[in-house]
């Protein structure tokens, strides 16, 4: 008897010691990808934490100030309109690229006749260079442009105030679009087809069939999608930087969060201010995407 619980003791202490050396074998294999992943993200958010409590110019920090960055960021009215015009920026983005790129991908989905090539015509758009694409649509949609001589329209649109933003989030919905299908395909090819089967013996038509049926198992991909293009909407700079030549005109109309802190950084050289403006989208973001994951976490439970 003695024996037997003397086994039984010896075998649960070499099935412990199994698995904390496959523990220690799995962290040995993920330490220098988060090595890695620690030097080139952590530390820079820790360095920016550290410079934004300082005045800090081109030849390093003048004076500590503490939080007073963050205060005066407060009162700052072009960061004011640089976090509205991103956040305006990011909702119609995000809206027209869910809406263009789930319709496509429910169109390609279906049995068409060369489905290959449309999704890789869709897709085309998503891989060629984003400052190409505004270097190109400057021309076409400017006062005298192609777009305005087939639709005899006068709008100098990336040079109005009240077009040049909406401007760039039809291109850029455009452009992402082909990317957001994607990921909606591999959503919509996860799903059974035996719903599509009770659905159809249920009598449900196309329309309802998708409201019913689809969109709702979609609600993992639209937390998925709507966060890569919240977060990809606040991060926008190259073609807001472009199109207004780095001003964030006309009348401020461009001026996204990432382009202001560009500006305060480079042109003002207020590098401890920059990083504070930095500080404070990276909190926005955090904030939003947590939004989100509470929002579809609730639909998903109700």
């Amino acid at each position: 008897m003695a024996a037997a619980s003397t086994s039984i003791e010896s075998g649960r202490t070499s099935l412990g010691g199994q698995r904390v050396r496959e523990a220690l074998v799995g962290y040995g294999f993920i330490a220098i990808p988060m090595l890695v992943y620690a030097v080139l993200f952590l530390y820079p958010i820790g360095y920016a934490i550290y410079i934004s409590r300082y005045d800090w110019g081109a030849l390093g920090p003048i004076e500590k100030v503490g939080w007073q960055n963050y205060q005066d960021l407060l009162h700052e009215e072009r960061f004011h309109i640089a976090i509205k015009n991103g956040l305006k920026f990011t909702l119609a983005f995000t809206v027209f690229s869910m809406a263009l790129g789930l319709f496509v991908a429910v169109v390609v989905n279906n049995a068409v006749r060369a489905r290959g090539f449309f999704r890789s015509a869709y897709y085309f758009p998503s891989i060629a260079s984003s400052a190409a694409i505004i270097a190109v649509a400057l021309f076409l949609l400017s006062a005298d442009g192609l777009f305005n001589k087939v639709t005899g329209l006068h709008h100098a649109w990336f040079g109005e105030s009240g077009t040049a933003l909406w401007a760039i989030v039809g291109l850029n919905s455009w452009t992402t679009s082909g990317t957001v299908m994607l990921f909606y395909l591999a959503y919509l090819q996860a799903i059974p087809t035996e719903v599509y089967e009770a659905a159809a013996i249920d009598g449900a038509g196309a329309w309802r069939t998708f409201w019913k049926v689809t969109f709702p198992l979609l609600k993992p991909g639209h937390f998925f999608v709507s966060t890569l293009l919240v977060i990809g909407g606040l991060k926008m700079f190259d073609q807001a930087f472009i199109a207004s030549g780095g001003s964030g005109g006309p009348n401020n109309s461009t001026l996204v969060p990432v382009l202001y802190v560009y500006r305060v950084a480079f042109y003002d050289v207020r590098f401890g201010f920059a990083a504070a403006a930095g500080i404070a989208l990276m909190l926005l973001m955090f904030t939003l995407t947590l939004g989100q994951r509470l929002l579809f976490g609730r639909a998903e439970a109700g």
